[in-house]
């Protein structure tokens, strides 16, 4: 459904574009654009004889598997899974992908770290950084969450995060800071977007030790509602740099509406409760979404390129 879909989402004509420049471009050519990872693919795929469909046939699978390797985690998968699907990906894994295949590589990488797998969030978020370069913001969180062996830690994600800063992003900084912060580029619907993780931050705050009994994992995810929480104040600043940051914390609401069910303890009534209001919540914001959003008409009719 994400890798066969045709003309939806709003980045579609500019993905076609990347995919007609780097197909005319040499092998040597090809890592010298932003976001390598992107190109590469897309320059390997026109060499094989492909189009942009299989390209992002492969974002949607790692998306797919980032997200379904997640929800596996939690005690209430399929819960997961739904809060998933209104925007994680239709909105982002239809309309973003660059940074839907990096959000998949963030999924693995955070399942690792809650695990404390700390190399193998590393590994991900730097495999996820080659596709989108904003990846990169969630290396220093492993260094706060991790309350074992800090100091080697943090000099491995700062080794990792200084590599990375030279190779994908030192080039482009100030061009980055002058677009996102002093010309205040603005996102429309960045406040919603920033509000629906921060329902969840402010519930990982208050009942934090019955959604997380392990310490560690606690830490994990307070860490990460607490930056949910300081892109409030933020997004009236700089949205459309926030709104960038906030998809990355999406997986927050995926690890706390799938553990609600937990609060209820044995009552199995109140669990039902519980549930069937989380599915009501996110009925309510895929309606909203699909009806009100300004930029949703990109994505309706869904268009399936085997069926025509």
């Amino acid at each position: 459904m994400i890798g066969f879909r045709y003309e939806v989402g709003g980045d579609w004509l500019n993905y076609i574009e990347h995919f007609k420049i780097t197909s005319h471009l040499r092998f040597s050519e090809v890592f010298g654009k932003g976001d390598p990872g992107h190109y590469f693919v897309n320059w390997a795929v026109a060499r094989l004889g492909g189009d942009v469909q299989w390209v992002n046939l492969l974002y949607g699978s790692v998306l797919m598997w980032g997200t379904v390797m997640f929800c596996r985690k939690q005690p209430w998968p399929w819960l997961a899974l739904l809060v998933a699907v209104p925007y994680l990906l239709i909105v982002v894994g239809m309309g973003y992908s660059r940074q839907a295949m990096a959000l998949g590589f963030a999924l693995v990488g955070l399942a690792a770290l809650g695990e404390h797998r700390v190399r193998a969030f590393v590994v991900c978020i730097a495999l996820g950084a080659l596709f989108h370069k904003s990846a990169v913001l969630l290396l220093p969180i492993a260094v706060l969450a991790n309350s074992r062996n800090r100091f080697l830690t943090a000099g491995m994600v700062g080794a990792t995060f200084v590599l990375l800063y030279f190779l994908l992003l030192a080039e482009d900084a100030d061009a980055l800071w002058t677009n996102y912060v002093e010309y205040q580029m603005q996102s429309q619907g960045a406040k919603i977007r920033v509000l629906m993780n921060a329902v969840p931050a402010l519930l990982m705050l208050l009942y934090g030790k019955r959604l997380a009994p392990d310490r560690q994992e606690r830490r994990l995810w307070t860490i990460i509602a607490l930056l949910a929480l300081l892109c409030l104040p933020l997004v009236s600043l700089a949205s459309t740099a926030v709104d960038r940051v906030a998809l990355y914390l999406i997986p927050l609401q995926l690890f706390v509406f799938a553990r609600i069910p937990l609060l209820a303890g044995t009552n199995i009534r109140m669990r039902t409760g519980l549930v069937l209001g989380v599915i009501g919540y996110y009925a309510a914001v895929q309606f909203v979404w699909l009806n009100f959003a300004t930029h949703a008409q990109y994505w309706l009719p869904y268009q399936f390129r085997l069926f025509g």
